[in-house]
C-alpha cells in the first residue's frame, strides 16, 4: 500500500463556535471566565450541515480500524502540539463515536427527530397508521396552511432559475435575520449549488397571488431527503409545517426515499410522524480541569437525552396497536 491514501479526517481550525449544531459555547465561556483560552479548537465536521455520516475516512480493508485509530490520536496530537484547546468530531456515526470513547474522547449525544418510510404508497396511507386525533390534526393544519389561496410547487433541476432563487433568497435573509440573528448563506451560493447539484435539490415554493412567498430547501440523498432552510415573507398558520414537514413527506413517499431528515432540534415534528433519533459527537479536551468538568456534565448529559427520547418515543402519534405489533 505503499504511496496510496489510507485514511483522512478534513477538519478546520475555528475562532468560534457557530454554525455547528452542537453548542459548546457554555465551554468556551466557563474555561475564559477562569482565565483559559478556548479558542481556536479544532473542528472535524460538514460545515453549516447537521447531517449523520462518517468522519474518520479509511480505506476499507483489513486495517481501516487501525487507520481510524490512528486519525482519532493524530487529532488529539495536532490539537496539543498546536496549542488548541479541543477538537470536536461532529454528527458522526455510532461506530465511529465508540472508537473515539475508547481512545480517550469525551461522548456526547443529541437527538432529532426524522420521519420513516414504512413502504407508504400514499399521505393517506401514512395518515392512517396514526391516531385518530393526530391524524385529524394535520389533516386541518394542511388544509388551514393554503386556506389564502396558496399553492405550492416542487422545482428541482432546470426549475431552479436566478428568479427563484432571489425570492427563496429573501426569505432566507428575512426569516434568518429575525430568528437566528446572523445568516450565514450568500446570495452567490445559492446560485452556485443550484448550477452544481440542482438534481439534487428539491426547492418546495409556496405562491400566493402570482409571487413566492415562502419556501423551503432541501437535498436528496441515495436513500433520505434532507431539509436545510426555510424562510418566508408572509405569516400564514401552519405554512413552515406545510412546506417543511408534510411536503417533505410527499415527496419521500413519491419518490419512494426511506427516510426524512428535517433538521436539528424540534421536538414539535414529534407530533407531525418525525420520531427521535439518535446523533453522536465525540471531544478530545486538552486541558485536564474543563476535560473533567465537561466529562461530569456530559455524563449526566448522556443520562437525560437517553430518559427524555424514550419519553418522546412513548409520546409517538401513531396508532398503539401498530406499536404494539412492532
Amino acid at each position: 500500500m505503499q504511496g496510496n491514501l489510507l485514511g483522512a479526517a478534513p477538519c478546520y481550525v475555528k475562532t468560534h463556535s457557530r454554525g455547528e449544531y452542537v453548542f459548546d459555547h457554555g465551554w468556551a465561556e466557563a474555561f475564559e471566565r477562569v482565565g483559559g483560552r478556548y479558542y481556536p479548537k479544532l473542528q472535524v465536521a460538514v460545515p453549516f450541515t447537521p447531517v449523520t455520516g462518517p468522519r474518520l475516512l479509511a480505506r476499507s480493508g483489513p486495517v481501516a480500524e487501525a487507520v481510524r485509530g490512528a486519525l482519532a490520536d493524530a487529532l488529539a496530537e495536532i490539537t496539543t502540539a498546536s496549542d488548541l484547546s479541543s477538537a470536536h468530531v461532529t454528527f458522526l456515526t455510532e461506530p465511529e463515536w465508540r472508537l473515539l470513547g475508547r481512545r480517550g474522547y469525551l461522548q456526547r449525544t443529541d437527538q432529532q427527530f426524522h420521519w420513516e418510510n414504512a413502504g407508504y404508497a400514499t399521505f393517506d396511507d401514512f395518515l392512517g397508521c396514526l391516531a385518530s386525533r393526530k391524524r385529524k390534526a394535520i389533516r386541518r393544519e394542511r388544509k388551514d396552511a393554503l386556506a389564502d389561496g396558496i399553492e405550492v410547487k416542487w422545482l428541482t433541476g432546470t426549475d431552479l432559475t436566478e428568479a427563484a432563487w432571489d425570492s427563496f433568497f429573501a426569505f432566507y435573509m428575512d426569516t434568518g435575520s429575525r430568528k437566528w440573528g446572523r445568516p450565514y448563506l450568500t446570495r452567490e451560493f445559492f446560485s452556485i449549488v443550484g448550477e452544481k447539484m440542482g438534481d439534487r435539490i428539491l426547492l418546495v415554493m409556496a405562491r400566493r397571488a402570482g409571487r413566492w412567498i415562502a419556501g423551503a430547501l432541501n437535498f436528496i440523498g441515495g436513500d433520505t431527503l434532507y431539509g436545510r432552510n426555510w424562510g418566508a415573507i408572509e405569516h400564514h398558520p401552519f405554512l413552515h409545517f406545510e412546506l417543511c414537514y408534510y411536503q417533505a413527506i410527499d415527496y419521500a413517499i413519491a419518490r419512494k426515499l426511506g427516510r426524512v431528515e428535517a433538521g436539528a432540534q424540534g421536538e414539535h415534528k414529534l407530533a407531525r410522524g418525525y420520531l427521535p433519533h439518535t446523533t453522536y459527537s465525540a471531544h478530545f479536551i486538552a486541558n485536564p480541569a474543563l476535560r473533567r468538568a465537561i466529562d461530569d456534565y456530559l455524563a449526566r448529559e448522556r443520562d437525560y437525552v437517553q430518559a427524555a427520547g424514550a419519553e418522546l418515543a412513548a409520546a409517538a402519534p401513531f396508532r398503539k396497536d401498530l406499536l404494539e405489533q412492532d
